[in-house]
């Protein structure tokens, strides 16, 4: 994929928006986080807020990023488009459409926001 093409990074939780869910998943990460569900979330997020090293990542970074829960990725665009992905996941946006950056298996396997910011960096160098 040539990465001139690429307008921007689409990361979807693997989570619903909105404040009751948001609580619900703080409180699930709390009390129950073997059986969290959203492991982009747990890289890029502690139980309340931000990671440092994600957020600085974030801010720096001069690539376009949008961040999706999951519901809003499917409103926005799956009725348009017919993707069908598992999430959490990172896509990336291109004149070709969407493409996969990172897959739900490997933030699955992922402990830390550093190994998703060097595969990123690794993938989607331009």
């Amino acid at each position: 994929m040539s990465s001139e093409m690429m307008q921007k990074l689409i990361f979807i939780y693997n989570a619903d928006s909105g404040f009751r869910n948001v609580i619900m998943d703080s409180a699930h990460k709390i009390f129950s986080p073997s059986t969290y569900e959203c492991s982009l979330c747990d890289i890029t997020y502690g139980a309340f807020k931000e990671k440092k090293v994600w957020q600085a990542y974030r801010e720096q970074s001069n690539r376009a990023m949008e961040f999706l829960h999951r519901d809003e990725f499917l409103k926005m665009y799956k009725s348009k488009f017919g993707y069908k992905f598992s999430f959490p996941i990172v896509l990336m946006e291109t004149g070709n459409g969407l493409e996969i950056l990172v897959k739900t298996t490997e933030l699955d396997n992922m402990d830390k926001a550093e190994d998703l910011i060097r595969l990123i960096q690794e993938r989607a160098t331009g």
